[in-house]
Protein backbone atom coordinates (compact mmCIF):
# COMPACT_ATOMS: atom_id res chain seq x y z
CA UNK A 1 0.00 0.00 0.00
CA UNK A 2 1.43 3.33 -0.86
CA UNK A 3 2.45 5.61 2.04
CA UNK A 4 0.32 8.66 1.95
CA UNK A 5 3.18 10.75 3.65
CA UNK A 6 6.16 9.63 1.25
CA UNK A 7 4.66 7.52 -1.48
CA UNK A 8 7.03 4.09 -0.66
CA UNK A 9 5.41 1.36 -1.54
CA UNK A 10 6.33 -1.23 1.40
CA UNK A 11 4.58 -0.93 4.44
CA UNK A 12 3.66 -3.55 7.46
CA UNK A 13 0.36 -4.36 9.11
CA UNK A 14 0.78 -3.52 12.84
CA UNK A 15 -2.84 -4.04 13.56
CA UNK A 16 -6.10 -5.56 11.91
CA UNK A 17 -9.39 -5.56 13.63
CA UNK A 18 -12.61 -5.75 11.89
CA UNK A 19 -15.33 -2.69 11.95
CA UNK A 20 -18.34 -2.65 14.21
CA UNK A 21 -20.44 -3.41 11.72
CA UNK A 22 -18.51 -6.41 10.50
CA UNK A 23 -18.70 -5.06 7.09
CA UNK A 24 -15.14 -3.44 6.87
CA UNK A 25 -11.59 -4.85 7.92
CA UNK A 26 -9.74 -1.61 9.35
CA UNK A 27 -5.27 -2.01 9.39
CA UNK A 28 -2.91 0.30 11.33
CA UNK A 29 0.07 -0.09 8.62
CA UNK A 30 3.53 1.54 9.38
CA UNK A 31 5.96 2.22 6.17
CA UNK A 32 8.84 0.86 6.24
CA UNK A 33 11.18 3.55 5.02
CA UNK A 34 9.44 7.06 6.48
CA UNK A 35 7.68 5.09 9.81
CA UNK A 36 4.63 6.95 8.88
CA UNK A 37 1.93 5.34 10.47
CA UNK A 38 -1.98 5.06 8.61
CA UNK A 39 -4.99 3.23 8.56
CA UNK A 40 -5.91 1.40 5.58
CA UNK A 41 -9.86 -0.15 5.06
CA UNK A 42 -11.38 -3.35 3.32
CA UNK A 43 -14.36 -3.79 2.29
CA UNK A 44 -16.05 -5.83 0.03
CA UNK A 45 -16.94 -4.40 -2.86
CA UNK A 46 -20.54 -5.42 -4.33
CA UNK A 47 -22.25 -4.93 -7.23
CA UNK A 48 -24.86 -2.22 -6.93
CA UNK A 49 -28.79 -3.19 -6.79
CA UNK A 50 -30.57 -1.81 -10.18
CA UNK A 51 -33.89 -0.16 -10.35
CA UNK A 52 -35.92 -1.65 -13.89
CA UNK A 53 -38.53 0.98 -14.99
CA UNK A 54 -41.08 -0.04 -16.77
CA UNK A 55 -40.07 1.76 -19.92
CA UNK A 56 -37.05 -1.17 -19.41
CA UNK A 57 -34.40 2.08 -18.24
CA UNK A 58 -32.45 0.88 -15.45
CA UNK A 59 -30.84 3.23 -12.40
CA UNK A 60 -29.14 2.59 -8.80
CA UNK A 61 -31.52 1.79 -6.33
CA UNK A 62 -31.41 5.19 -4.30
CA UNK A 63 -32.88 4.90 -0.80
CA UNK A 64 -33.25 8.56 -1.16
CA UNK A 65 -35.65 8.81 -3.43
CA UNK A 66 -37.81 6.40 -1.86
CA UNK A 67 -36.92 8.96 1.70
CA UNK A 68 -38.61 11.37 -0.80
CA UNK A 69 -41.79 9.95 -1.35
CA UNK A 70 -41.95 8.29 1.90
CA UNK A 71 -41.98 11.63 3.19
CA UNK A 72 -44.27 13.90 1.34
CA UNK A 73 -46.76 11.11 1.66
CA UNK A 74 -46.44 11.60 5.63
CA UNK A 75 -46.64 15.10 5.59
CA UNK A 76 -48.43 16.74 8.13
CA UNK A 77 -49.09 12.97 9.80
CA UNK A 78 -48.42 11.81 13.58
CA UNK A 79 -45.58 9.62 12.06
CA UNK A 80 -41.91 10.14 13.68
CA UNK A 81 -38.87 10.18 12.28
CA UNK A 82 -38.00 7.05 13.94
CA UNK A 83 -40.77 5.01 12.05
CA UNK A 84 -40.14 6.78 9.00
CA UNK A 85 -36.06 5.49 9.18
CA UNK A 86 -37.65 2.19 10.31
CA UNK A 87 -39.45 1.64 7.45
CA UNK A 88 -37.13 2.82 5.08
CA UNK A 89 -34.62 0.45 6.51
CA UNK A 90 -37.25 -2.46 6.02
CA UNK A 91 -37.88 -1.37 2.78
CA UNK A 92 -33.97 -1.54 1.63
CA UNK A 93 -33.50 -4.59 3.05
CA UNK A 94 -36.36 -6.08 1.52
CA UNK A 95 -35.07 -4.26 -1.77
CA UNK A 96 -31.75 -6.02 -1.73
CA UNK A 97 -33.02 -9.27 -0.19
CA UNK A 98 -35.46 -9.50 -3.78
CA UNK A 99 -32.53 -8.48 -5.91
CA UNK A 100 -30.25 -10.63 -4.75
CA UNK A 101 -29.36 -13.35 -7.57
CA UNK A 102 -29.90 -10.55 -10.43
CA UNK A 103 -29.16 -7.46 -9.27
CA UNK A 104 -31.97 -5.75 -10.08
CA UNK A 105 -35.58 -5.23 -8.71
CA UNK A 106 -38.49 -3.78 -10.58
CA UNK A 107 -39.84 -0.09 -9.76
CA UNK A 108 -43.35 -1.67 -9.45
CA UNK A 109 -41.85 -4.33 -6.28
CA UNK A 110 -40.49 -1.03 -4.74
CA UNK A 111 -43.55 0.83 -4.99
CA UNK A 112 -45.42 -1.98 -3.51
CA UNK A 113 -43.08 -1.98 -0.35
CA UNK A 114 -43.51 1.35 0.45
CA UNK A 115 -47.55 0.93 -0.03
CA UNK A 116 -47.36 -1.94 2.15
CA UNK A 117 -45.36 -0.10 4.71
CA UNK A 118 -47.72 2.49 5.03
CA UNK A 119 -51.21 0.09 5.11
CA UNK A 120 -49.85 -0.60 8.45
CA UNK A 121 -48.75 2.40 9.66
CA UNK A 122 -51.00 5.53 7.78
CA UNK A 123 -54.46 5.26 5.62
CA UNK A 124 -54.16 8.66 5.04
CA UNK A 125 -50.17 8.51 3.60
CA UNK A 126 -51.06 5.28 1.81
CA UNK A 127 -54.32 6.81 -0.18
CA UNK A 128 -51.39 10.15 -1.05
CA UNK A 129 -48.55 7.76 -2.46
CA UNK A 130 -51.13 5.51 -4.00
CA UNK A 131 -52.58 8.46 -5.59
CA UNK A 132 -49.38 9.58 -7.36
CA UNK A 133 -47.69 5.92 -7.81
CA UNK A 134 -51.02 4.49 -9.43
CA UNK A 135 -50.97 8.21 -11.07
CA UNK A 136 -54.99 8.99 -10.29
CA UNK A 137 -57.29 10.80 -12.58
CA UNK A 138 -60.60 10.80 -11.38
CA UNK A 139 -62.08 11.26 -7.86
CA UNK A 140 -63.30 7.37 -8.79
CA UNK A 141 -60.45 6.15 -8.24
CA UNK A 142 -60.03 7.06 -5.37
CA UNK A 143 -62.88 6.13 -3.89
CA UNK A 144 -62.16 2.62 -5.46
CA UNK A 145 -59.17 2.51 -3.75
CA UNK A 146 -60.42 3.58 -0.06
CA UNK A 147 -63.12 0.86 -0.91
CA UNK A 148 -60.63 -1.74 -1.03
CA UNK A 149 -59.24 -0.71 1.89
CA UNK A 150 -62.15 -0.87 3.91
CA UNK A 151 -63.36 -3.66 2.90
CA UNK A 152 -59.68 -5.50 4.28
CA UNK A 153 -58.92 -6.89 0.21
CA UNK A 154 -55.63 -6.37 -1.19
CA UNK A 155 -55.30 -2.93 -3.08
CA UNK A 156 -55.13 -2.93 -6.28
CA UNK A 157 -51.22 -3.67 -8.20
CA UNK A 158 -51.72 -2.06 -11.53
CA UNK A 159 -49.28 1.15 -11.01
CA UNK A 160 -46.73 3.02 -13.25
CA UNK A 161 -43.28 3.53 -12.04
Amino acid sequence: MKCPFCGHLEDRVIESRQSQSGTAIRRRRECLKCGYRFTSYERIEEIPLMVVKNDGRREPFDIKKVERGLTRALEKRPVSQVQIEEILNQIEDEANLAGKGSHEIPSRLIGEMVLNQLERLDMVAYIRFASVYKRFETADQFISEISQLKRGGEHATTAVG
